[in-house]
């Protein structure tokens, strides 16, 4: 016997008749001998006409009265599906967020989970009922001890059953859908897209924070850092769905479930060089012609990084180990004797990375990690950022001083602390999806100060905003007056706030300004393998330079590529990306 948490979204439970097909479902599950667990959405659109009808009251609802009454939705759906149980004669019982002890922080409207108490669930689970939890809230012990309707905001009924798989210790938590799982890109816009039978937790964190909208990263951020087995799957027919894969396991001992520290552990490279190529022609192809000349010639690259244009020139800055440096310049020289541009390079650097769950989603974190290495008096050479991992490219006579104040910052222990570390083939691979997220606007900010502090002050001002950052590119050419500049991305909602908060900085640097770029769409391509294949990143852009797009930015990580386009050729290039790559049906 095995104890198994399920959740329906609102489209599984959109009518009676759907709700009748759940409660079959679940009496089938029951029948083999399983512990039951169930997670509902509200009803449907039910969220949607509770929020308009707020609307027709007040253009501005208080957010204790919002929950208040979007809570109400999932109370509906618990309490029909379980009649439904119960009349088909599978014993269950309902329980509001409250009642099923989900504690949560006083943020109405997006508070995030601290416990479970699970005692009344575990003892109703002994008595043999089929427990139905309503998702999406919590409760919190306001001012004088009085209980608090929470709600947990996009994704929390996802969030809610995955938090309670891990503090029940479930063997399995179930998604159901209304799609058959994880597909390898958006079948909307790629026909052929395929199922995947697989993919880590790390692998869908990436996707999920880039547009795919099957997870929201905060289940998925649970599911990673507490082992839970996690498999999305239809509702609509009985097909295996998409297991996602953790290496974790459960530890309550470092915090809350969502209010643990999002920093995992502590890496530094040793031995790392970068190569900068500056001033190169700004068409498709180049990148193309530069990394695939690279992997002809062994060239193992780590981080790559293209800023955004200079008129009509360029510069791609990447890493490689230093004993991979002679043969990298070997096949830069020919390209650059062949195309024009400057080769610089810079040997005795070191990589310093803070990995984790979820890192980027938290606006303080990659702003606190700045922010540590510009208190320590040490200039950040590279910067490059994914859902998982923040890396800076330093001087590698400050690499053992910033690896010491780093860790003692976020508390990190030893056994958190790897100096180079060596990964080993997972043979997984090398690309596992492709998305396209058009939720994206760019900002560049010109001219800023090349020293110590400069993207802390930047990514700080916009912490205090609440402001998340997805990609962060560090240029590398200098200006005449020996400023640099730095560029990132950002939800397009948050375009106002962040050029309102950015403007008195901007004032302080003398030179400096703000300059925000053309309609764009961001495209990666994730896949644990990715680190020990060559070419990979050739493979990417010769998919765009063949439809003649031109890259505006490029960032890396580990297991992730992105590139920024113009908008009106995103669906084109996530095409022709997943074709490369083969990941399509019948494609191998």
């Amino acid at each position: 016997m095995a104890l198994l948490v399920q959740k329906f979204g609102g489209t599984s439970l959109g009518s009676i008749e759907r709700i009748k097909a759940v409660a079959q479902r679940i009496k089938s599950s029951k029948e083999k001998g399983d512990d039951l667990v169930v997670v509902v959405s509200a009803m449907g659109h039910q969220t949607d006409e509770l929020t308009r009808l707020a609307s027709e009251i007040t253009v501005d609802p208080p957010h204790r009265e919002m929950d208040m009454l979007l809570s109400t939705g999932e109370q509906v759906s618990i309490s029909l599906l379980t009649m439904a149980l119960n009349e088909l004669g599978t014993p269950a019982i309902s329980l509001t967020g409250t009642q099923a002890g989900i504690i949560t922080e006083s943020a109405h409207g997006r508070a995030r989970i601290l416990e479970i108490r699970t005692e009344r669930i575990k003892n109703l689970l002994d008595q043999g009922q089929t427990i139905v939890i309503a998702g999406f809230q919590g409760t919190t012990l306001g001012i004088g001890g009085i209980a608090e309707i929470t709600t947990l905001g996009r994704g929390g009924s996802d969030t809610s059953a995955v938090a309670l798989a891990a503090s029940l210790e479930a063997a399995t938590c179930e998604i159901y859908t209304d799609v058959p799982g994880v597909l390898t890109t958006d079948p909307r816009i790629v026909k052929n897209a395929k199922l995947m039978k697989s993919i880590s937790c790390d692998e869908m964190l990436e996707l999920a924070s880039l547009g795919a909208a099957v997870l929201h990263p905060r289940a998925v951020e649970i599911a990673r850092n507490f082992g839970v087995t996690l498999v999305v799957k239809s509702s609509w027919d009985n097909l295996d769905g998409t297991t996602l894969t953790s290496n974790k396991k459960p530890d309550f001992s470092q915090g809350g479930i969502e209010h643990r520290s999002p920093v995992d552990g502590l890496e530094l490279l040793e031995n790392q060089a970068v190569v900068a190529l500056s001033n190169i022609p700004d068409r498709p192809g180049i990148a193309a012609e530069l990394f695939e000349s690279l992997s002809e010639g062994g060239v193992n690259v780590d981080l790559i990084i293209q800023a955004t244009h200079q008129i009509d020139s360029n510069d791609i800055t990447f890493t490689v180990a230093e004993n991979e440096l002679h043969n990298a310049l070997t096949q830069c020289k020919k390209l650059v004797n062949t195309i024009g541009g400057d080769i610089s390079f810079q040997k005795d650097l070191t990589k310093l990375s803070i990995y984790g769950a979820g890192i980027m989603g938290r606006p303080g974190i990659a702003s606190s990690l700045f922010q540590i290495l510009s208190d320590s008096g040490i200039n950040i050479r590279l910067i490059a950022t994914s859902e998982v991992k923040v890396s800076c490219v330093i001087d590698a006579e400050l690499g053992k001083k910033a690896l010491r104040n780093v860790s003692e910052v976020f508390k990190l222990t030893d056994k958190q602390i790897t100096v180079n570390p060596t990964i080993e083939n997972n043979n997984e691979p090398e690309v596992r999806g492709i998305a396209l997220d058009k939720d994206q606007i760019q900002i560049s900010v010109k001219n800023v100060p090349d020293k110590p502090g400069t993207a802390s002050t930047i990514c700080s001002t916009l912490a205090e905003k609440n402001i998340s950052l997805d990609t962060i590119v560090q240029s590398e050419r200098k200006h005449k007056d020996k400023t640099k500049d730095i560029s990132f991305t950002l939800k397009k909602n948050d375009r106002s706030d962040a050029k309102y908060a950015l403007k008195e900085l901007i004032e302080n640097w003398k030179g400096s300004k703000l300059e925000e770029g053309e309609s764009i769409v961001r495209i990666s391509a994730v896949g644990s393998g990715m680190p020990f294949t060559k070419g990979t990143a050739g493979k990417i852009f010769r998919a765009l330079a063949n439809q003649k797009i031109n890259i505006e930015m490029i960032a890396t990580s580990e297991i992730r590529t992105t590139c920024i386009i113009s908008e009106k050729y995103g669906e084109k290039a996530l095409n022709e990306i997943h074709s490369c790559f083969k990941l399509g049906k019948n494609e191998s």
